[in-house]
């Protein structure tokens, strides 16, 4: 009996071993196509982050560029708008002189009631094109006598006004906006 015993023993380590073999394989190739699919699982991933980050990138540049050009548009209409107020300052500057001479033709004395209602109305019709474009007269006769606006052309002594106080005014200022297209000519007090 020992011998087949031994033979017995024998045959099932044989088959024990064979079973732990095809364990062992089935194990490997497991193992195996675990690996492989990691793998693909793993490339993907990272092909994944890659676009995210692509992604994230063009998104960054895409806001910039809006606010960018937001920037640009803010740019451009503050120049269009200072462009424009440079130029029709020019103009203006230059029709001043006609506005000062109607004033004068407005305070001459004339027996013809017709024609000062005219010159009356020309005025008027002048000045509020003027104000309809942002033209403003530059207040002065009481005021703080101010450089900025004001150009004095004489200083006389008057104990009813206060220090440095515009008491007359020689000829109007205009500004249009922040910009003063003339100044005052003014007399100023003390």
């Amino acid at each position: 009996m020992n011998t087949e015993e031994n033979i017995e023993q024998s045959n099932v380590m044989k088959n024990d071993s064979s079973e732990s073999n095809i364990n062992e394989n089935n194990i490997n190739e497991n193992m195996k196509v675990e690996k492989q699919e990691k793998t693909e699982l793993d490339i993907l991933n990272e092909k994944i982050e890659q676009q995210k980050e692509e992604l994230d990138s063009r998104e960054d540049r895409i806001k910039r560029l809006m606010a960018e050009f937001e920037n640009f548009k803010k740019r451009s209409d503050k120049e269009r708008s200072s462009m424009y107020n440079s130029v029709l300052g020019d103009v203006v500057i230059k029709l001043l002189p006609v506005l000062d001479n109607l004033e004068k033709a407005m305070q001459s004395n004339t027996q013809d009631e017709q024609y000062k209602n005219g010159i009356e109305l020309v005025m008027k019709q002048f000045k509020d094109v003027l104000t309809e474009n942002g033209v403003k007269e530059i207040e002065a006769v009481g005021k703080q006598f101010d450089p900025t606006y004001h150009e004095a052309v004489s200083l006389v002594e008057d104990s009813s006004l206060g220090a440095k106080i515009v008491k007359e005014e020689y000829r109007k200022g205009y500004m249009i906006g922040d910009r003063v297209l003339r100044h005052s000519l003014v007399v100023v007090a003390n």
